[in-house]
């Protein structure tokens, strides 16, 4: 890749990156948009996947709303994140958790990892 789109790319990354991984139940603090206002909404669920690298990595969060099931993705390094908070960590043996989806209940659940 050219010199030119690294420096682009380097200026675009966050500072302070926060730490986890696929499994993890994380906080998704996102700034929402309604029309002159913007407030904050937290989105909670379990980490599915982590993909891409430098400023277009991105990452899947899923939750159970209303026996529903709901999926975002997210980019790390958007200005539209607010933060990210670990809640659990979780112990998974895969990088990604497609296998979730089709579980419901105490079975889409993920262990917690012991330190």
């Amino acid at each position: 890749m050219s010199e030119i789109i690294k420096e682009i790319e380097a200026a675009e990354l966050k500072n302070e990156v926060p730490e986890f991984n696929v499994g993890d139940t994380v906080k998704v603090y996102g700034k929402i948009k309604e029309g002159n206002r913007e407030r904050i909404q937290i989105f909670e669920g379990t980490v599915l996947k982590k993909q891409g690298g430098s400023n277009r990595e991105t990452f899947t969060v899923r939750k159970a709303s209303n026996g529903v099931g709901v999926e975002k993705t997210w980019p790390l390094h958007s200005p539209n994140v607010e933060k990210v908070e670990v809640v659990r960590r979780g112990k998974v043996r895969r990088a990604k958790l497609n296998y979730l989806r089709s579980r419901v209940g105490k079975k889409a659940k993920v262990k917690e990892a012991v330190k």
